[in-house]
């Protein structure tokens, strides 16, 4: 594996109430998601990159208010009319087992 280093002043992660681990841990995880929600790398390899679980992951993506879902607006839209779909041919299926109401008279 080969590894990438980054300086960086001495009391960087002091000025931002860090201690030098938790300081790096948080860059290696931020490279990681920044590729990530560039749509570059899947979550798992994102995670890998990160060195934590996939669910550790996706957990500080959100603290991070980082999207977890990544759709480019021509794939969401396929989404959204994919569900609609659905949506309705479940919706025609439920209805033609239905028992029609009867009148009370």
């Amino acid at each position: 594996m080969r590894v990438v280093e980054i300086p960086y002043p001495d009391d960087l992660p002091e000025t931002m109430g860090k201690s030098p681990e938790s300081f790096e841990r948080q860059i290696r995880f931020l490279v990681a998601a920044k590729i990530y929600e560039l749509g570059q790398i899947s979550s798992g390899r994102a995670a890998e990159l990160a060195g934590m679980t996939r669910v550790e992951f996706l957990e500080e993506l959100g603290r991070y208010r980082i999207p977890v879902i990544n759709y480019s607006l021509a794939e969401l839209e396929q989404e959204i009319q994919e569900a609609i779909k659905r949506a309705e041919r479940w919706y025609t299926h439920k209805l033609s087992q239905s028992q029609p109401f009867e009148t009370i008279q």
